[in-house]
């Protein structure tokens, strides 16, 4: 394997692991359960773990994040393994890497968490989008990490190099001007490529998102951990094909369904890709187009693997993560998934007190899914406020929309517009707000009477 790639080769690389103690308000995870976690990432790249250990510290090295001690112990180790791979839990910094990879020799390849990922979006990446947003956090993360050795990366790096240089090969170089120099500046362009690239798909999601609200269907978002069961939940409600593995980060391009509630009317379920902790900034990043599916929601659903030992943690992380995408404002429900592989249903009860507005479901066996599409009904369409509204001759659609998706308890053809009174799914309060009758809403005394014209 290259200095620019983790993917899987023969024979199988041997990665030896290195965890960070360090405690702090955002730790969510023992070091422990964090190498476990990491360990599952490794396996997902297609590395074979050999062995871990980790250090407690108060604060990073500057030379090598660990101590020099702990330094010279790993050495020992790895070469006692055979190890080719080091792969640390917390993101070196480009200093650490040189120094660690200076210490150990040109044969131990030493990463980190950041670049694991990476290499799994890079590996699992299907569509075009995909790949693009994955080979944008590629080359951002490398370009302070570029060293003589990891020259020619503008050629190599991601799946879609030889797409985003279209111009051709690296150039000639100018006076002076070393291969090093030369590689730094290709990688730049490609950036600027490439984000450019993702402003078009962001402005492509953004027409098909205003589509769908022209066709009146409400949008459901699935988020979660990675692994948590979305795409079999997906698969279970709508009959889709997602791509189901038990690995992390199976799927990243996000897929969208109809689904049937109970009442019949329809919704879009979109799956989208999977949380982790300590997921690069970089990433989040590249994947804004991807993620603002969930911005435009109008509803999150938040799926948990129930039966995973760090279960509360990892919502927790979904939720900091959302945080960080400026989502707070969207209603959410909880699902919690794999209940299927619970023995005693009675440790069930705590657990489900911990979560607000939790649902027991299987999406492997089906179990609990109808009475999560009512509740997932009951908050789009039942959590309603009542409205009076006056809307114009030419904004008929906005009179189709009010009958497909409220209930309609007043309505008079009037000689410009028509007014109708009922009641709406708050959710849609900002779709109809143009057409209230000053603003009237359920905690509003309504003052227009059914003869009388409103004030336009």
């Amino acid at each position: 394997m290259s200095k620019n790639s983790f993917a899987t080769e023969a024979p199988v690389q041997r990665a030896f692991l290195v965890g960070i103690d360090m405690p702090g308000p955002d730790v969510r995870l023992s070091v422990e359960d964090s190498l476990t976690e990491l360990a599952l990432l490794a396996d997902t790249a297609g590395l074979e773990v050999v062995g871990r250990t980790s250090q407690r510290l108060t604060q990073f090295h500057p030379k090598t994040m660990i101590g020099k001690g702990k330094v010279d112990e790993i050495k020992l180790i790895i070469e006692d393994l055979d190890a080719d791979v080091v792969i640390f839990d917390e993101e070196l910094s480009p200093r650490h890497q040189r120094e660690l990879e200076e210490i150990y020799g040109e044969n131990i390849q030493v990463i980190d968490r950041t670049a694991l990922i990476l290499d799994i979006f890079a590996q699992h990446a299907r569509t075009r989008e995909g790949s693009i947003q994955v080979e944008l956090a590629q080359y951002e993360y490398r370009l302070p990490r570029l060293t003589r050795t990891w020259t020619h990366l503008a050629r190599q790096a991601g799946g879609g190099g030889g797409r985003a240089g279209s111009t051709g090969g690296v150039g000639l170089r100018g006076p002076g001007e070393t291969q090093l120099e030369v590689d730094r500046r290709e990688i730049r362009r490609k950036i600027a490529y490439l984000k450019e690239q993702l402003e078009r798909v962001r402005e492509h999601r953004s027409r098909h998102r205003q589509q769908r609200k022209k066709a009146r269907l409400s949008t459901v978002a699935l988020v979660g951990y990675t692994n948590a069961g979305k795409s079999t939940l997906l698969n279970a409600l709508s009959q889709a094909d997602v791509l189901v593995e038990d690995k992390l980060f199976a799927t990243l391009d996000p897929t969208t369904r109809r689904v049937s509630l109970p009442g019949g009317k329809e919704v879009l379920f979109t799956d989208t890709v999977g949380f982790i902790q300590k997921l690069p900034t970089m990433l989040v990043a590249a994947f804004r187009a991807t993620l603002e599916e969930i911005k435009e929601a109008d509803l999150l659903l938040h799926v948990v693997d129930i039966t995973h030992p760090n279960a509360r943690a990892q919502a927790e992380s979904v939720h900091d993560t959302l945080n960080e995408l400026g989502i707070d404002d969207i209603p959410i429900i909880t699902a919690l998934n794999k209940v299927d592989r619970m023995e005693d249903r009675g440790e069930l009860l705590p657990i489900v007190d911990e979560f607000e507005t939790a649902t027991i479901i299987s999406a492997k066996t089906g179990e609990g899914l109808k009475n999560l599409l009512t509740v997932i009904q009951a908050e789009l369409y039942e959590n309603l406020a009542e409205v009076t509204l006056a809307v114009p001759y030419q904004d008929g659609r906005i009179v189709s929309l009010f009958h497909e998706r409220g209930d309609v308890l007043e309505l008079e053809n009037r000689e410009d517009h028509v007014f109708i009174h009922g009641r709406i799914p708050k959710v849609l309060l900002g779709l109809f707000s143009p057409f209230l009758i000053d603003g009237a809403t359920q905690d509003d005394e309504l003052t227009i009477g059914k003869d009388e014209e409103p004030d336009l």
